[in-house]
């Protein structure tokens, strides 16, 4: 999954409380969705797919939330960065 620019931060929120984190992905996915940084990865279109896919599982997607991909490379991210 490659979050949006406007979504990576929150995601990165929500890890840091892992017990909720973990209930969340297992009542939603079925097992723990890692965080894995990678800015190859993180693509417009990659980004497309994960939003078609979020809303065939039925979910709703706030379009304004979805823009562009958020980069999640050190220093950036996951690190001493803006979005941690």
């Amino acid at each position: 999954m490659a979050p949006s620019a406007s979504v990576d931060p929150g995601w990165h929120t929500f890890l840091l409380h892992s017990v909720e984190y973990a209930r969340w992905c297992e009542r939603n996915f079925g097992y723990f969705l890692h965080h894995v940084p990678n800015s190859k990865l993180r693509t417009q279109g990659l980004m497309v797919d994960v939003v078609g896919r979020i809303r065939e599982a039925g979910f709703l997607v706030d379009d304004r939330l979805w823009g562009r991909a958020g980069e999640c490379n050190p220093p950036t991210c996951c690190g001493d960065g803006p979005c941690c």
